[in-house]
């Protein structure tokens, strides 16, 4: 005999509150919340727009084919969570920083873990390709002190647009991608390619439902960033460059106002042979505050 609760029988109006009861024995608590939460809002949505039988199908129909298109590369629910804004509010609440630390934002689908560790300076740039780039900056806690012994993992696309794992065996392998670790002044710096602009995958039903919406599949051009060092929250984000055509219509809501930063087309001769340089560079400089765990 069931020992289930139910508040009376399923009728329009108490619907959520008859699929609610049904969860009562729920082992877990935070489970029964959440599923309490999301039974509430999804059937006032229904309620809201009054879907027909075919709409109906039609969504399960898109779910189903979004399912369909993850594989061990791909993750069209991650996709489907990003271009919604939901990975960037479950990241905001859970990054939420002290005043005066760098913001976070998502890590995207394209981090290597395993990325080697180049000596301070290096270029991470392994096909030639693009306009060269130094990327300087420091590593600081929020009274402002350097930060010795930072772990700084950088990533991203290559002139074409593309991360290096997109294009195996036509790109070199880590191309584009380096760990560095700052001295005792806290001090990064390396040299890349200027970034570009590229779209998410859109060949799937998450791209299909940004066309039918009007939304372009682009972010901004960017470089990722995973920063850690001991006794402070690893930080997750970006650097974005402000003038992109994207920059404000970012199709995963990854931009933060405080993470652009200038990137500066250096011509000054002087300048050039200073760093080394052959030609005109861009010159990108940006600091990174952490949050300390305690």
């Amino acid at each position: 005999m069931s020992n289930q609760t139910e508040q009376g029988y399923f009728t329009e109006e108490n619907s959520a509150e008859v699929v609610v009861s049904r969860n009562a024995n729920a082992s877990d608590a935070r489970l029964a919340e959440l599923m309490e939460a999301i039974t509430r809002h999804l059937h006032a949505a229904v309620k809201e727009v009054e879907p027909t039988q075919e709409e109906w199908f039609k969504a399960i129909m898109f779910l189903t084919e979004t399912g369909h298109k993850c594989d061990d590369w791909r993750q069209e629910f991650i996709l489907l969570s990003d271009v919604l804004g939901v990975s960037m509010l479950v990241d905001a609440i859970n990054n939420r920083k002290p005043s005066g630390a760098s913001e976070s934002t998502v890590l995207g689908p394209f981090h290597v873990p395993d990325a080697p560790e180049r000596p301070m300076g290096a270029d991470i740039c392994l096909d030639g390709k693009g306009d060269r780039m130094l990327v300087k900056g420091r590593i600081l806690d929020t009274d402002g002190n350097p930060i010795a012994g930072a772990r700084i993992d950088v990533w991203q696309t290559n002139d074409d647009g593309f991360y290096d794992v997109q294009q195996k065996g036509i790109q070199p392998d880590f191309n584009f991608r380096g760990v560095f670790r700052t001295g005792a002044d806290g001090v990064y710096w390396f040299w890349g390619a200027k970034p570009k602009s590229y779209p998410i995958p859109d060949d799937g039903p998450v791209g299909k439902m940004l066309a039918a919406l009007g939304r372009h599949p682009y972010r901004p051009a960017h470089l990722h960033y995973i920063i850690e060092a001991e006794g402070f929250e690893t930080l997750v984000t970006h650097i974005f460059d402000p003038r992109d055509e994207y920059i404000h219509s970012d199709a995963v809501f990854g931009v933060k106002q405080s993470l652009m930063a200038e990137f500066e087309l250096v011509e000054d001769k002087a300048r050039i042979e200073a760093k080394g340089a052959q030609a005109p560079f861009f010159e990108v400089k940006h600091d990174f505050v952490l949050a300390g765990t305690s």
